[in-house]
């Protein structure tokens, strides 16, 4: 799964790697949770757009957000079968804006963190879906999830899963929703061991109000940290074949 990530390049170097028109002006951000505002790059027609989203998809025929959990990733084998995801898939994929994410290896009641990043030190595409929900009130609000998919050899040490990171040659056809037919489902894969680096950091990255550029800087030794987990109340269970959702370090 993908439950932080950083977004640290400038914002003329997305620019110019997504071809999107708008010209956002955004801050660096070292350690982005769930429920926060992130941004995305998706496709109308032939145009690449920018927008801020929530972190957290919630489907349009929820009735009341209390009732659903907190859907951070999409599960990559279940997009087409799910109803929460199906929709999506078809109509309304996007791409996360990062240039890294973390994850945490769990020893017992331990968990040391990583940081994984693409040795080309670029942007990283991560494979989403979005949704704009209404609530009865008339309000709205728009939601994104990464999609996940099984961990490639690089990262299988440290977790199972790993989010969908696209190649350049793979962003037209996942942001190009115009043919509903299209199967990018082939897209939804490991991508190759020798794009990313792995590396070990600090466990300050486990507390959200941590955000500075010390959470990159690679230690000699993994730093390991008690499990303390909270989950957030949900009276609607998780499905068993979901990754793990609603979980903050």
């Amino acid at each position: 799964m993908c439950g932080r990530y950083a977004i640290t390049l400038p914002p003329e170097t997305y620019r110019e790697f997504y071809g999107y028109s708008e010209q956002p002006n955004f801050p660096p951000r070292y350690n982005v949770a769930p429920t926060q505002p992130v941004p995305i790059v998706l496709q109308d027609k032939d145009e690449r757009h920018f927008m801020l989203v929530r972190w957290g998809f919630l489907p349009s025929w929820v009735k009341d957000p209390k009732d659903f959990p907190l859907v951070i990733n999409a599960r990559g084998e279940t997009l087409e079968t799910k109803p929460t995801f199906r929709n999506a898939l078809k109509r309304r994929r996007c791409i996360f804006l990062a240039d890294g994410f973390y994850e945490w290896q769990r020893h017992g009641r331990e968990k040391t963190p990583f940081l994984i990043r693409p040795r080309h030190r670029g942007p990283m595409p991560l494979a989403g879906l979005w949704e704009t929900y209404s609530s009865p009130d008339g309000g709205e609000i728009d939601t994104a999830a990464i999609v996940t998919t099984d961990a490639n050899g690089a990262l299988s040490g440290v977790h199972d899963r790993m989010p969908v990171i696209l190649s350049p040659d793979d962003i037209a056809a996942w942001l190009d929703v115009r043919d509903e037919r299209a199967d990018v489902t082939r897209l939804v894969r490991p991508c190759p061991d020798d794009w990313l680096d792995v590396v070990p950091v600090s466990s300050r990255v486990n507390k959200v109000e941590n955000d500075d550029p010390g959470l990159l800087e690679p230690l000699a030794e993994p730093e390991s940290a008690p499990v303390r987990e909270s989950k957030p109340k949900a009276k609607k269970p998780l499905s068993s074949d979901e990754d793990e959702q609603g979980r903050l370090f």
